[in-house]
């Protein structure tokens, strides 16, 4: 049998982290097996499908490593409604399901406000089709309804406590539940790896999967990812886009890695592994079904590692976009033509170990191609004391006689300035840092100061000291 697993998104919205993670372990688990990765686009809400968050998902899993043309598909549940609608009516015919023509307001008179389920009402009164009867399916009055899972062992459920559920609207458009089995049914699908938030669903396709005459597949429910506090995570409320990560400048590595630990772990004390290392060891039956925390701050370190592990010359590819402002990423301060390509090369590896996140690097290395550099005026009132004044001076007398501009010399020569007004280096350079980069805190200042070269340091040195008493 060849095993074939299934990413079935909607084109709601932007692509979930979580739903991210699931298309990683079936993307993984279907190579280990040498299987079929299918993704089906389950775009039945018209009213809230558009073409361009299809366009979203197959992008993002582009970046994340799923690229297009590696898997089969994308098809699109919308295209299956005549077998959809076929299996409801074969369902009616063999008497598993039932026409009710009940309104909520209905169930809610005859039952009591305590009631949370359909009482069957409809189940032998013979109700043909028509306008406004949906159709439910005739749920078993005894027995329990088995769900083999690889994660959960073998979940149990009464099938006496599962109510008759809807399988068609009124209108005779199937509902999620049926037109996600026979989807999967037309599809080949073996095994399916979802989100735990969708298993109390699962007894009741089950059942459908029984009732049409096809072997259910093999389930695997991984856990439910939630926030610091242990709340599901909402589009509302947490940072749960993909493309929002990846437009802050996360490299695909780093998210790739770090969603795979959300439930599992590779062996030893690691968690920091090439990605063939997952590939390789990465097991559902050892996924834990525990809640998974997603920890921002922990990606976030992740992705520093990542960035600092870069070579050079990738990681100066790797920011261009934020450099020049390319694709979604916003347009950085300076102007196309201040940009200098040699200047950026040479501050590189400097930046390449200070910054968590891609986008960060334009902070770091704005200075370098403004005309006058943005000047953080909660840093300037903090820094300028009295005295910086004629510090700057001193300093300023001191670099335009430097014979060498390089960082050693700068240094030195700042350091000597310092020292004959009793100042360590800290204090000393701290007034000329916010002069020339407009912050307290940035990359290496001397080095900086090199890259930027004499004229434009002395200039903007001098612009400050005008603004000090």
């Amino acid at each position: 049998m060849t095993v074939r697993v299934r990413f079935a998104p909607s084109p709601t919205g932007m692509f979930h982290v979580g739903g991210a993670r699931s298309a990683l372990q079936n993307w993984i688990y279907a190579k280990q097996q040498g299987g079929v990765f299918v993704l089906r686009i389950e775009d039945t809400d018209a009213a809230r499908n558009k073409p361009e968050w299809t366009e979203g998902i197959l992008s993002a899993l582009d970046w994340i490593g799923i690229s297009r043309g590696s898997y089969e598909g994308p098809y699109f549940q919308s295209e299956n409604a005549g077998e959809h609608r076929a299996a409801a009516t074969r369902l009616y015919e063999s008497g598993r399901a039932y026409y009710c023509d009940c309104t909520r307001e209905d169930v809610q008179a005859r039952t009591g406000s305590q009631y949370q389920g359909y009482d069957g009402y409809h189940r032998d009164r013979g109700l043909g089709p028509g306008p406004g009867h949906a159709l439910r399916f005739r749920t078993p009055d005894e027995g329990t309804t088995v769900v083999v899972d690889l994660i959960r062992g073998e979940p149990t459920f009464e099938n006496k406590l599962i109510e008759d559920f809807v399988i068609a609207r009124g209108d005779g458009s199937p509902v999620f539940l049926l037109a996600n089995v026979v989807d999967d049914m037309t599809m080949g699908i073996t095994h399916v790896i979802r989100a735990e938030e969708h298993l109390p669903n699962t007894p009741k396709q089950q059942l459908l999967w029984d009732a049409l005459g096809v072997k259910p597949p093999i389930w695997a429910h991984v856990p439910v990812v939630v926030n610091e506090k242990r709340q599901k995570l909402s589009k509302r409320r947490d940072k749960v886009a993909l493309e929002a990560y990846r437009d802050e400048g996360y490299l695909a590595g780093a998210m790739r890695n770090y969603l795979m630990l959300l439930g599992w772990a590779p062996s030893g004390d690691r968690e920091i592994v090439p990605w063939s290392v997952i590939e390789d060891e990465f097991r559902l039956e050892e996924v834990n079904p525990s809640p998974a925390f997603f920890d921002e701050k922990k990606l976030r370190a992740f992705n520093g590692e990542y960035i600092r592990a870069l070579p050079v010359a990738e990681f100066v590819d790797a920011c261009q976009p934020w450099l020049t402002g390319t694709g979604t990423i916003a347009p950085p301060p300076w102007q196309p033509d201040e940009f200098d390509a040699d200047a950026f090369a040479a501050v590189a590896p400097l930046a390449q170990t200070r910054i968590a996140v891609l986008s960060e690097i334009v902070p770091n290395v704005d200075f370098l191609f403004l005309a006058t550099p943005l000047i953080d005026e909660a840093a300037w009132t903090k820094t300028m004391k009295d005295g910086s004044g004629e510090l700057l001076d001193d300093a300023v007398a001191a670099f335009e006689v430097l014979e060498s501009w390089d960082a050693e010399s700068l240094k030195s020569t700042l350091e000597a300035v310092g020292a004959e007004r009793g100042l360590k280096l800290g204090k000393t350079q701290a007034p000329v840092r916010v002069a020339v980069t407009g912050r307290t805190v940035g990359l290496p200042l001397f080095e900086s100061l090199e890259v930027l070269g004499r004229d434009r340091t002395l200039t903007r040195m001098r612009a400050a000291r005008l603004r000090l008493p």
